[in-house]
């Protein structure tokens, strides 16, 4: 087998080193804007996409002579860099990185981005951008024509909306710098509203700055109290059974929760801070709650958490399909929800219902068990004493899990 050799452009220029390595290559893989760079040299020139075909035809080339590929930038930084090592033995490829994009836009909007999160969006689909990039400060994002700048900045603005958090969206600045080192080379400054209105080359690299995050004051990532989460009237999961119920549910790292019947949100509020990478959808049907469950979004800065209004099961039509759910009130359409679940939970998928009144403690394992789902219930009586002896005993409550 030849060498393959991996070169990174930066400045859409053919320097004396990379045309020193590219004489000694027989084949070469690029864009079509950057086979326009080596268009003079003596080469068998491939497109570098569909990326499969591509991947094929180079280790095909590799028994008969060397190949380069030229991709922008640092072929190791979300590039081609890491298929190609998962394609070709490591001992025969060489990198040649240039500086990044994300290097030379820092530079150009002069701002130091050792603090910055950096996501690439290129080519990716998320479930829900907006809790993606709010948890951070600063972010750095590659972006395509699909996640455009504008778009990313209209899903922003429009969950902020939703959440009634205006004081955010006017918090947030924008910067994107646009076909970097091209004639046509732009940067935009601005505000969230100015980005949506704007348009964009699909060539940029953008950057998302909350000028007045949320404060730390609750930095424990799971153990809220009762008098820390928004409520009404009392009506809250006890944080004993949040515990319980989020040690039940297993969350994954990434994926979709489903809270039905959220109340005010506590176990998603839970949810979200101990896993700040999960897209949850609290749906609830009653108004007060949703402005509970709003307000908690807020108050503790759960982006990742989106308010749905209305009642299980038809507000679960159009949701994605979920890698857990929790049911923490069904009103009345247990069977509907578990039937949902039996079609739609994701494989190594859990289920787990709340109950307090009897009816839904015997119904639960029932149904659950006949969705083919393995069912354990846990029966949980709280009492809670104080310094000054005081004693409350709590309802019973029973946690039934379902799982895959």
């Amino acid at each position: 087998m030849f060498n393959l050799f991996v070169i990174g452009i930066s400045d859409n220029i053919v320097s004396p080193k990379t045309q020193q390595i590219l004489s000694n290559c027989s084949y070469a893989f690029a864009t079509p804007r950057l086979q326009k760079i080596i268009s003079h040299l003596q080469l068998e020139v491939h497109n570098i996409s569909p990326l499969q075909e591509a991947t094929r035809t180079i280790t095909t080339k590799l028994a008969v002579g060397n190949v380069a590929v030229l991709a922008s930038g640092d072929p190791l930084f979300y590039g081609i860099g890491k298929r190609l090592l998962s394609e070709v033995p490591q001992e025969y490829i060489e990198f040649h990185p240039a500086v990044s994009s994300i290097q030379k836009a820092a530079a150009l909007f002069k701002t130091h981005w050792d603090d910055a999160t950096i996501l690439s969006l290129h080519g990716r689909n998320h479930p829900h951008v907006p809790g993606l990039i709010l948890q951070h400060e600063k972010c750095l994002l590659l972006t395509d024509r699909k996640n455009s700048p504008n778009e990313i900045c209209k899903k922003i603005q429009g969950y902020l909306a939703l959440v009634e958090d205006l004081n955010t969206a006017r918090d947030i600045s924008v910067m994107v710098a646009e076909n970097i080192g091209l004639p046509e080379q732009r940067l935009f400054s601005g505000s969230l509203s100015e980005a949506v209105a704007a348009t964009f080359s699909p060539l940029n690299v953008m950057f998302i700055v909350r000028h007045a995050a949320s404060s730390n004051d609750f930095p424990e990532a799971l153990g809220l109290t009762e008098d820390e989460v928004v409520h009404s009237r009392g009506l809250i999961t006890k944080s004993e059974v949040r515990a319980a119920t989020i040690h039940q549910l297993r969350l994954p790292k990434t994926g979709i929760l489903w809270d039905v019947g959220a109340g005010s949100g506590s176990i998603s509020i839970e949810a979200a801070r101990s896993h700040p990478d999960l897209t949850i959808f609290a749906i609830e049907h009653k108004a007060e709650e949703i402005k509970n469950i709003k307000a908690n979004i807020r108050k503790f800065g759960c982006y990742n958490i989106i308010p749905v209004f209305g009642q299980a099961p038809e507000e679960l039509t159009d949701l994605p399909d979920p890698d857990r759910i929790f049911v923490g009130g069904s009103s009345g359409n247990l069977r509907a929800i578990t039937e949902i679940a039996k079609n739609r939970l994701l494989p190594n998928g859990r289920i787990v219902i709340n109950a307090v009144i009897e009816k839904t403690i015997k119904e639960a394992p029932k149904l659950l068990t006949r969705a083919h789902f393995s069912v354990e219930t846990t029966t949980m009586c709280v009492t809670r004493s104080n310094s000054a002896t005081e004693t409350v005993t709590f309802n019973p409550i029973t946690i039934t899990t379902g799982s895959r």
